[in-house]
């Protein structure tokens, strides 16, 4: 990614973290922490990919600030696995390992199916109403082709569920999960279209308005698995035989096999 691609993925971010702000997200909003929600923000709504380089620098130019409260930023980052320090090179957007992007989705599935359990035996109309509203604008989002809008809109779903059991500690978890699960997509190449993952939040809704914890809790399984499943976590073949050696078998010796 060149530098002004950097600079102008970043700079879209701001904005949108601003909106954050100006809606009322619950976020800090101190300058490290603008930095490092703008940089998130950047990740989720895949205008930086896995493995971009993070130039200090270049950071500091564009939010007017020392390349301390950068690094501090980054550091930050750091911690939540979404950028990577290498000595001696600087930081970059994180590139997960297939074992990583197992863990975070098999995380996601004990988090958010006891959540939809909970959520179901609780909620209130007020609630189903917010979630309709809600989905409503993740569909004209997808009807529009808005990535941006709707890749954001996608993963906020899961996270206003978990504010409507009142756990911000659990908020907090889904957000940073999602922030890694979106990279996950980016650098495995998901083929979850959004309209299957819109039509999949519909259906938890209609069944938490429903008060069946058991249906929520299998849609919830279903939609978070058939997103890890459309992702191409299959390593790649390391053994030089293996990949040489053409198998054996019918139509091994068929070039268009």
């Amino acid at each position: 990614m060149s530098e002004d691609t950097l600079t102008v993925a970043v700079e879209t971010a701001i904005d949108a973290t601003d909106d954050l702000v100006a809606a009322g997200s619950p976020a800090r909003h101190n300058m490290t922490q603008r930095i490092a929600d703008a940089i998130t923000t950047a990740v989720v709504e895949r205008r930086l990919m896995p493995g971009t380089k993070l130039a200090e620098q270049q950071i500091a130019d564009i939010f007017k600030v020392s390349r301390t409260l950068v690094r501090q930023a980054l550091n930050q980052l750091s911690r939540d696995r979404l950028v990577t320090l290498e000595p001696a090179r600087g930081a970059f957007v994180a590139r997960p390992s297939v074992e990583e992007a197992r863990q975070v989705f098999e995380v996601r599935q004990m988090l958010e199916s006891s959540m939809v359990r909970q959520l179901a035996a609780s909620i209130t109309d007020e609630q189903v109403a917010q979630l309709r509203a809600h989905l409503q604008a993740e569909r004209e989002a997808v009807g529009r082709t808005d990535v941006t809008g709707r890749t954001r809109l996608l993963a906020d779903f899961h996270v206003v569920l978990a504010r409507q059991l009142g756990n911000e500690v659990l908020a907090q978890l889904l957000t940073d999960l999602l922030s890694r699960s979106s990279l996950i997509s980016l650098m495995y190449q998901s083929s979850h279209s959004a309209e299957h993952s819109q039509d999949e939040h519909v259906a938890i809704v209609d069944a938490l308005a429903r008060h069946d914890a058991d249906a929520a809790v299998a849609l919830m399984a279903g939609h978070i698995g058939n997103v890890e499943r459309n992702l191409r976590l299959n390593p790649r073949i390391n053994d030089l035989a293996t990949a040489l050696v053409p198998p054996a078998g019918p139509g091994a010796d068929d070039p268009a096999t």
